[in-house]
């Protein structure tokens, strides 16, 4: 595979260094096939838990720790629950890294609980193609058409058999995530953006009903950017990363975190502006034959498609302006999360409008 198609490492950011030395000690005795002295560097991408590059000789290994200045923030960070979810994912859909060790914080001298686990290499699409890489129009419609059947596919994995079962609350799960994340955006909010308090009132008003039946296994942060794709067939789907905010739960919730993510060719230029990913590209899949796909391909009808739509945006932004408050409040030093707030209120706009339309249509503006 061409090295420039896979994803860069850069050196440790200051402020997020690893004790390299206690680091490869316990690799070693974890892992005791390893041989050679241990390199660390940084992935610096992902806007939430740190994500570094271990080499030890010939392997490559992935480590996850939360991010420094965030042991309020509960939800997203729970290393142990993601390293289970791995382990128990990889019987029965393979498409994901295979988790290797799991330490606690109180057996780390890193700070916070950490996992490693093996590296896939493979491409990621983020804002723009890696350098020589051309997708065109036939590439693109056979990537969204895997994107959806791969969705399809994770909500199809049997919950008891997995023993995936216990780690979700179906009943009761949407009140729970419009209580929860409106409650997460009132403690991290910064800005007065007045769409955010009114996309808040509106979700807690229009719930959907929500007993738990039909409830799947949902990635929760289901888009492009989190695709490890094979170079030579981009259609295929390597792994699936970043399984942080996983669960039991309503599977149109998680379709609604994909349509968030999907920005088209037509939709406003401050949206388009975000730099969300490449599904804007010429072949990908409108929003509405995306959710049309997954209709054919599950057998599972969507209704209520403006309410999920309308709560996975918030959430996107709930999540965007969590992180530009830990970068205002000066726990990270990473420049990129300067800008998000203009995101939150983007986003924000962008659900109030949803909510006008009643659909996932491009609005005219914002």
């Amino acid at each position: 595979m061409t090295a420039e198609w896979q994803d860069k490492t850069r050196e440790v950011r200051q402020g997020e260094e690893l004790d390299a030395a206690w680091l490869e000690r316990f690799l070693k005795e974890k892992l005791p096939e390893l041989s050679g002295p241990l390199v660390v560097e940084q992935f610096p991408g992902g806007h939430s838990n740190l994500t570094y590059l271990l080499r030890v000789g010939e392997r490559e290994m992935v480590l996850r720790r939360p991010p420094f200045g965030a042991k309020n923030i509960k939800a997203g960070h729970d290393m142990e629950r993601e390293f289970r979810i791995l382990s128990h994912l990889m019987p029965v859909f393979p498409r994901v890294p295979r988790p290797l060790v799991f330490c606690p914080e109180d057996g780390s001298p890193l700070g916070a609980p950490f996992y490693v686990m093996e590296r896939v290499r493979g491409v990621i699409l983020r804002g723009r193609p890696p350098k020589g890489l051309s997708l065109g129009e036939s590439d693109y419609r056979r990537l969204s058409e895997s994107f959806v059947d791969n969705l399809v596919a994770l909500h199809a994995v049997d919950l008891q058999a997995s023993g995936l079962a216990s780690l979700g609350k179906p009943e009761g799960y949407l009140g729970r995530q419009v209580q929860g994340w409106t409650e997460r955006y009132q403690k991290s909010k910064t800005d007065d953006l007045p769409e955010m308090e009114e996309v808040a009132t509106w979700l807690a008003a229009n719930l959907p009903p929500d007993t738990g039946a039909g409830a799947t296994f949902i990635h929760n942060d289901y888009k492009y950017d989190n695709l490890v794709l094979d170079p030579d067939d981009l259609s295929r789907i390597r792994a699936v990363l970043d399984w942080e905010m996983a669960t039991v739960a309503d599977p149109l919730s998680d379709l609604g975190m994909a349509l968030a993510y999907w920005i088209e060719p037509n939709d406003p230029e401050e949206l388009r502006s975000l730099g969300i990913g490449l599904t804007s590209q010429p072949g990908n899949l409108s929003r509405e034959e995306l959710v049309a796909r997954y209709e054919e391909k599950s057998g599972r009808q969507v209704h209520h498609l403006s309410f999920y739509f309308v709560l996975a945006l918030f959430k996107v932004a709930v999540i965007a302006q969590q992180i530009y408050a830990r970068f205002k409040r000066g726990y990270t030093k990473d420049e990129r999360f300067a800008g998000l707030i203009f995101a939150v209120a983007v986003l924000g706009r962008l659900a109030a409008k949803a909510i006008e339309s009643g659909g996932v249509k491009p609005p005219a503006s914002l």
